[in-house]
């Protein structure tokens, strides 16, 4: 059995970090996108600028239209330490993205995708195998991203799409490594490794959820769906969680109206966080 690597990547620290509180907060984006931020760290996902009418492709002359505006122009975004890509896919890393992000941001992502990127010229690549971590040090914050099992599809067409990952955030601070807990679940279904998850890394505090039921050729179902996501739901058992990734693309074929109504049938509704494009959502470590 392959041992988890982990490895260091360290920030300057700038002046705005100095007595900054513990606090954090979520905006959506749009699609997969969000910003997150905690004690002077921000932290940037599956970056997708693109607006309504754009198209992006997706492998084997297949092709999605943007249904919606992102909340955030590329170019009006705050400065950025990481990215954590879920993989390489244009709807989550589109080719405006690919063109115009520094080159010199961090990214933590996939071994495809790190390869991909190298080709692109992006050179702070961390490729991350499942429960790899790349730890960040930023002044006195500090950032544990470990890569999380995830599938993009059942199996045999997972394997003509490219690799996935899920992401565990773990804040906290030098002295106190773990004091926010987050999974981001990246493009996946739930299968067996998902199970693996709550054993390794209990006590989430939020969940991000990839929902949309995305289908290609109109058949094929890879990413969750309303009901796989309260499945999900039950084995992270987080304390909150949002949905995201489920209204900005023609291949979403499972709504946030679905997604409500299982999560009410399920008894759920007091833990979801529902954000609107534009919206932010803060935390606090002492919320648990």
């Amino acid at each position: 059995m392959r041992m988890p690597s982990s490895h260091l990547l360290q920030l300057p620290s700038g002046s705005e970090d100095a007595d900054r509180p513990a606090t954090g907060s979520i905006t959506f984006v749009g699609t997969a996108t969000v910003i997150i931020r905690y004690g002077g760290l921000t932290i940037l996902t599956d970056p997708n600028f693109l607006h309504r009418g754009d198209h992006v492709h997706l492998g084997y002359g297949l092709t999605s239209e943007r249904l919606t505006n992102p909340a955030i122009e590329l170019e009006n975004l705050p400065p950025i330490d990481l990215v954590v890509l879920s993989h390489m896919h244009e709807d989550h890393f589109d080719k405006f993205v690919q063109k115009n992000l520094d080159r010199n941001i961090p990214i933590a992502t996939t071994g495809g995708a790190a390869k991909y990127l190298k080709k692109l010229g992006f050179v702070k690549r961390h490729p991350l195998k499942t429960w790899d971590t790349l730890i960040v040090e930023k002044g006195n914050t500090t950032l544990r991203v470990t890569a999380m099992p995830g599938r993009h599809g059942p199996p045999i067409i997972a394997k003509l799409l490219p690799e996935v990952m899920g992401s565990m955030l773990d804040f906290g601070s030098k002295n106190s490594p773990r004091s926010y807990r987050m999974y981001i679940s990246g493009d996946t279904m739930v299968f067996d490794d998902i199970k693996e998850i709550p054993t390794r890394y209990p006590d989430v505090d939020l969940a991000l959820l990839h929902l949309g039921g995305t289908r290609l050729l109109g058949l094929v179902t890879v990413t969750m769906d309303a009901k796989e996501a309260v499945k999900m739901m039950r084995l992270i058992v987080p304390r909150k969680a949002i949905p995201i990734h489920y209204n900005d693309y023609d291949v979403f074929k499972s709504p946030l109206s679905d997604f409500k109504e299982e999560i009410e049938r399920a008894g759920l509704q007091d833990k979801i966080i529902y954000l609107e494009h534009g919206d932010t959502y803060e935390f606090r470590p002492t919320e648990k």
